[in-house]
């Protein structure tokens, strides 16, 4: 596995672990986080040995949030430089450049890498989950907690928005009265309002908790086609935004028809009939079809 500095990676029976791991910090998030982070889901998606990820945080916390010893100007950009380096989007004449790379989101280029993860993904959230640490969870597919987790969409009382696309994320996955009930307020709320709203899949003890996650990855991914697995998360994820069900049809309809031609189809039809467990050939990293433009990124 690859060495990393504010992440740990592990990969045990087709789960592949990432930790944040900055626990003197509270795993607080930094741009080489986000970077790492993608990197690992990077290797993740090209390893056909995994069939889903776990992300979760080492010590007390799952992340607290950005890392804020910039003091009140850590969200000054144009002040303190592009986080990601030399490169200004301020012109000569004092203007902005908005669409230049380096006025990205930091939180957004992560959940967008997220966004298109081939494998399913699945937070462990073990302690506080604040800020970025909140919003980096709303990309997975399932979500679980401790009993001793705690959330927070506090822009609002760090005088900034919400970020990490999470305008868009977060409306879908708990509805637009509850995304603007604790984007309004910023307030920190505990494991069982977040169950109940809707962000949670369920709520553990401490030492329960990561044995969960890999109950679930396990029950969803053992018996199933990695290829139709990492289309499936594709197609339900990209259809949330869709104009039509006719945008979902047309891709439904190439995605069955190309499936319907490949090797995991014959499998899958042969060992229902044998009564015999699949052993499905196709791999994610070579067999993934692709269609335009509605499996394409738009650019920034």
């Amino acid at each position: 596995m690859a060495a990393f500095e504010t992440i740990t990676t592990a990969i045990d029976d087709g789960i592949f672990t990432l930790t944040l791991n900055r626990p003197d910090r509270m795993n607080a998030f930094t741009s080489l986080m986000r970077d790492e982070m993608c990197q690992a889901l990077d290797l993740a998606d090209a390893n056909d040995a995994v069939r889903a990820v776990i992300i979760t945080g080492a010590g007390k916390a799952f992340c607290a949030g950005a890392d804020l010893r910039e003091g009140p100007g850590t969200f000054d950009y144009a002040t303190h430089g592009s986080a990601e380096g030399a490169s200004s989007p301020l012109r000569a004449d004092g203007t902005v450049d908005w669409e230049h790379e380096n006025v990205r989101d930091s939180g957004g280029r992560l959940t967008l890498r997220m966004f298109n993860a081939r494998k399913p993904l699945i937070g462990a959230i073990n302690g506080a989950a604040v800020g970025i640490g909140a919003t980096m969870l709303l990309p997975m597919d399932f979500r679980l907690a401790s009993h001793s987790a705690r959330f927070g969409f506090v822009f609002a009382r760090r005088g900034i928005v919400p970020e990490a696309a999470s305008s868009w994320f977060l409306p879908r996955l708990v509805g637009i009265e509850q995304a603007l009930d604790w984007c309004y307020s910023g307030r920190v709320f505990g494991v069982d309002e977040a169950l109940e709203g809707g962000l949670l899949r369920s709520k553990h003890a401490a030492e329960d908790l990561l044995p969960a996650a890999r109950a679930l990855a396990n029950e969803l991914t053992l018996e199933s086609a990695p290829v139709s697995i990492a289309l499936t998360r594709q197609m339900m994820w990209r259809m949330m935004g869709a104009s039509s069900p006719m945008d979902a049809h047309r891709l439904d309809s190439r995605l069955v028809w190309a499936r319907g031609g490949m090797d995991d189809a014959r499998e899958g039809v042969a060992s229902f009939l044998e009564k015999r467990a699949a052993v499905y050939p196709d791999s994610v990293s070579a067999d993934l079809p692709h269609f335009a433009p509605w499996m394409d990124d738009p650019t920034y």
